[in-house]
């Protein structure tokens, strides 16, 4: 199937008309979710077998990439759901069966979360704020405070992970679980009032003694850097369906731009349209080279993933460069769109000031641009020699 089957237009425009409430009201996109669900796109990567669409991550970052270009902020939250049953899908696909409950239990209509962001960590992965306590049976509770939980009013199943610091020695032992809805122990705080993607609704969550069962604890971790194959699975599906919501979000910016040069007349230019301005023309010219050579990155990175290929220890630069790559690429897309449609686009209400203001939540997620820098100079040049 090819995304416009699985992602019809009227359903397509149907999201695209309700984005703008979404955001000026600040809530949640439930219709936008119910639609989806029912198309079976929450789905993607459940076996064909268990009534899902058997796609793998290429597919599923071209189906995010044009679902953003309808609602940003619907298919950045979207994405959550769609790394855990993505990173349970390339795990699976090498042999490590870990997380097929994860598909299990998407195939049944539950709904996946990603708290693991904190804020202050900037170890990401490799270390946690958040203090998981083990229990004699095989239970952890989790005590910490995770920010950025996108699809905070409707996950029902959330992965989240802490530090046990007594762990292996006193080294410390990073764990990861899921909770479900009905856990005791956490709260999830009514704090997400920003500048974009504010139909996400990624809030604060709090976790208070939330215990995990010792059957949904996945993995435990030494802290810092390993090769675990969570750690990949976690990195490719996170950068590459990151980057293809900004892909989609620079895709619909350009083609707003087109429209509005064509549009547009100019009054010293006995009213001809902007399209024929030298100055638009370069503007638009230069947005459209930059998406050119973004589409194509997208597309083979998540087709190696598919395929297995093994890049060796290029795969982190190549998947924290692609997310750099597109979320700066997006705003400078939408930046140059807006500079071609004119004073209209500043004002409340626009799609592009909402695309403005979306489009800057790219620069937060991680990897954030110091430390994928960090990450490929390390791959070509080795770390940093110490004094």
């Amino acid at each position: 199937m090819t995304p416009d089957q699985i992602l019809t237009d009227p359903l397509l425009e149907r999201i695209r008309d309700r984005a703008a409430r979404y955001d000026q009201d600040n809530v949640f996109f439930t219709e936008d979710l119910e639609e989806l669900a029912a198309a079976g796109y929450l789905k993607i990567f459940v076996p064909a077998i268990d009534g899902g669409l058997g796609l793998g991550l290429a597919a599923a970052a071209q189906l995010q990439r044009r679902l953003a270009t309808a609602a940003p902020a619907t298919a950045l939250a979207v994405n959550m759901h769609l790394v855990w049953t993505g990173v349970a899908h390339v795990l699976a696909a090498r042999g490590d069966a870990s997380l097929d409950f994860v598909l299990r239990e998407a195939a049944q209509g539950e709904i996946f979360a990603f708290g693991n962001s904190e804020a202050g960590n900037d170890s990401v992965l490799f270390d946690s704020r958040t203090v998981a306590m083990p229990h004699p049976d095989g239970s952890y509770s989790f005590t910490g405070r995770k920010i950025f939980t996108s699809l905070s009013p409707a996950w029902t199943r959330l992965g989240i992970f802490g530090k046990d610091s007594a762990a292996r020695g006193g080294d410390g032992e990073l764990v990861h679980g899921f909770i479900r809805r009905d856990t005791a122990g956490y709260e999830i705080l009514d704090d997400w009032d920003t500048l974009g993607m504010r139909a996400s609704q990624s809030n604060t969550t709090v976790l208070d003694g939330a215990v995990v069962p010792p059957d949904r604890v996945f993995r435990k971790l030494p802290v810092g850097p390993n090769a675990d194959p969570l750690i990949f699975a976690i990195f490719a599906c996170f950068e590459t369906l990151l980057a293809a919501v900004y892909t989609g979000v620079g895709e619909r910016a350009l083609g707003l731009g087109v429209e509005a040069a064509k549009r547009r007349t100019s009054f010293k230019n006995d009213g001809r349209s902007y399209a024929q301005d030298p100055d638009i023309r370069w503007k638009v010219a230069e947005a459209a080279m930059a998406m050119d050579a973004l589409y194509p990155q997208l597309a083979e990175l998540s087709r190696d993933v598919d395929a297995l290929v093994d890049h060796g220890n290029q795969w982190f630069p190549r998947l924290v460069g692609l997310k750099v790559r597109a979320t700066e690429t997006a705003r400078t897309v939408v930046d140059l769109a807006i500079r071609v449609s004119g004073g209209s686009s500043y004002f409340r209400g626009s799609e592009l000031e909402r695309l403005y203001r979306d489009v800057l939540a790219g620069m937060f997620h991680p990897s954030d641009d110091e430390s994928a820098h960090n990450t490929v100079a390390n791959a070509w040049l080795g770390p940093l020699e110490t004094p």
